[in-house]
């Protein structure tokens, strides 16, 4: 394993950040109101204008692109990319109704990319929507998410998988578009048809008619407490988004130069990406791989083949990523070759994953790389929080410029509030959910909690405390404060445990459902249970104390919606799915699978 202990006095390779200038107000009930004092940076609303402009200087210029069926990348230049979206744009104003949905169910593809942009051109209203709504035997996300849009029209990708789903779904009277239409029982449109639309002068007269303030797009949210809501959202908004990020990291990131990235498109970070990436004028290669065990294998592939200067992911994608760098001297080279900067976004990144990442890009580059934070939600488009300056602590950064936040005090730590013209429009069609949501003053209840990571130094920024939903009380009335436990467990147990769920509220202690590292050497249980051991011998009492735990030999079922489509657990849904084990946890004679902590 690469020695963490040399790296911290090596310099930061050079990277061009926006300089920290905060404005602070404080009242009396201790609550804190704080903004960058940097302004909004200039910025065309009308996000499609924006990227045909970036099209029409740089025609020649790779846009995207993807591995084909022989394993070679295929790729469009952005004159191509323009052109292919002007037909299918003008197919959408020919056939299909302004201002109503059309859903898009699909992985990333360069075909999904082009009807994106597509529907901005026309006035369809883009909704994305996860494949995994459409690949279990009772679809009954997609079936909630089409009757709350009601879409004029659908795209369907070439997996044979969505077909039945689609077609119990969507009503017979909605056209389908697919590149192959014969997988369909009804009559569906092929996309090629669409392609070769001839444009006429509609295309422009429907670009220049966008009023930045129409919904432009609808957002699923993750649906870890019931059904997705849908989040609505201005093109006004989304344009804001991608401004305020790239004023705060987006230079030292180089989006105009070659990016790589599987974040997926019906999500608030990977549709970010897409988007900058247009606006901005990179190449953005589509990267097939997921943060999984085996998964992986695919992104580590790609960035062997493939020098960037930014890279994003979530934290067990770091995980694994530093793992197989470890030993794969190739891979490090490369992916260090270029880098300026790394971003991670959905849970808090390890102290421990963080000291060995930056410990090889030092042995290969002389320098510490720096690292960010795209903290934000689907309510505020995506990232509109960063860190911005150089920094040794991980940690959810500072607000971009137009974003501000409100921390209310809670207990130690603060519950943040965001309002900003990054923030949703609401719920679609739902008043009440609505009405929760928003505070007095207008700010979104993000159900988030953080600290400073200095007090006496709020340059510093903030950490990451937890979630209010992950928060729990155990028999004896004692609180566990759960997203924050957890990310301390997992730092401690970074070499043997991939990822965990607690265990349990109203229950006389806690415990533990673990996912050891594949291909661990033997005696990880009991490596396990010392190391749990050592951090029970802290301070906490028991609410931070597990007694029990088990080893999972499932990993999580993306259709039983145990993991979400960016690599984060759903742990409601892990504790329904598996109620036999969590009651194995608390027997009165366990199991041998149980395993005790001494």
């Amino acid at each position: 394993m690469t020695n963490k202990s040399d790296y911290r006095d090596a310099p930061f390779r050079d990277a061009e950040f926006m300089p920290v200038d905060l404005t602070v107000e404080r009242s009396s009930d201790g609550t804190i109101v704080l903004h960058s004092s940097v302004p909004m940076p200039p910025h065309d609303p009308n996000l499609v204008a924006a990227i045909f402009g970036m099209a029409e200087s740089q025609p020649d210029v790779l846009a995207l692109a993807e591995r084909g069926l022989n394993d070679g990348w295929e790729q469009l230049t952005y004159g191509q990319f323009q052109s292919k979206v002007r037909s299918a744009a003008q197919w959408i104003i020919d056939t299909l109704p302004r201002g109503r949905a059309f859903m898009v169910v699909s992985e990333n593809s360069l075909d999904a990319a082009i009807l994106n942009i597509a529907c901005y051109c026309a006035g369809l209203i883009h909704t994305p929507v996860s494949p995994s709504f459409a690949m279990v035997p009772d679809p009954t996300r997609l079936r909630h998410v089409a009757d709350l849009t009601n879409p004029a029209g659908v795209y369907v990708s070439g997996n044979p998988a969505f077909v039945t789903a689609v077609e119990h779904v969507i009503g017979a009277n909605v056209p389908i578009i697919t590149p192959q239409p014969d997988n369909f029982s009804r009559a569906a449109t092929a996309l090629s048809d669409i392609y070769d639309t001839e444009t006429r002068n509609d295309v422009s007269e429907s670009i220049a008619a966008i009023n930045p303030q129409d919904i432009c797009t609808y957002m699923m949210t993750s649906g870890s407490t019931g059904l997705p809501k849908v989040v609505t959202l201005t093109m006004a908004a989304l344009a804001a988004n991608t401004a305020q990020t790239y004023a705060a990291v987006g230079r030292a990131a180089g989006w105009d130069d070659v990016m790589l990235d599987w974040l997926p498109w019906h999500h608030a970070a990977g549709m970010s990406v897409l988007r900058s990436c247009l606006v901005f004028g990179g190449s953005l290669y589509i990267d097939a791989g997921k943060p999984l065990p085996g998964l992986i294998d695919t992104t580590i592939r790609n960035l062997t083949e493939i020098p960037i200067t930014y890279f994003n992911n979530v934290p067990t994608g770091y995980a694994m990523l530093v793992e197989a760098m470890e030993t794969d001297a190739a891979l490090k080279r490369n992916f260090f070759s270029k880098m300026r900067l790394m971003l991670y976004g959905g849970a808090g990144l390890s102290q421990d994953v963080y000291d060995r990442l930056q410990a090889m890009a030092v042995e290969e580059t002389g320098c510490r790389i720096h690292m960010t934070t795209g903290y934000g939600m689907t309510e505020t488009v995506s990232g509109c929080l960063t860190i911005h300056y150089p920094t040794r602590k991980v940690g959810i950064g500072l607000p971009c410029p137009g974003v501000i936040m409100k921390l209310i005090p809670s207990d130690d730590r603060y519950e943040v509030r965001l309002k900003g013209p990054n923030l949703m429009s609401g719920y679609l069609n739902a008043p009440e959910k609505n009405a929760e949501a928003f505070d007095a003053d207008g700010f979104y209840r993000t159900g988030d909690l953080a600290r400073f990571v200095a007090d006496d130094n709020l340059d510093e920024g903030l950490a990451f405390a937890g979630r209010l939903a992950e928060e729990f009380k155990l028999l004896n009335g004692g609180w566990v404060y759960g997203g924050e436990l957890k990310a301390k467990l997992l730092s401690a147990l970074t070499d043997d445990v991939l990822e965990l769920v607690l265990c349990d509220a109203n229950r006389p202690f806690l415990t533990a459902m673990i996912w050891a590292r594949p291909g661990g050497a033997d005696g990880a249980a009991e490596r396990i249970a010392d190391t749990i051991a050592r951090f029970n011998a802290g301070p906490g009492g028991q609410s931070t104390t597990i007694r029990r735990f088990t080893l999972l030999d499932q990993p999580p079922s993306p259709a039983a919606h145990e993991v979400s489509d960016k690599g984060t657990i759903n742990r409601r849904a892990v504790l329904k799915n598996r109620v036999d084990i969590l009651d194995a946890l608390y027997a009165d004679s366990p199991s041998p699978a149980i395993h005790s902590v001494p």
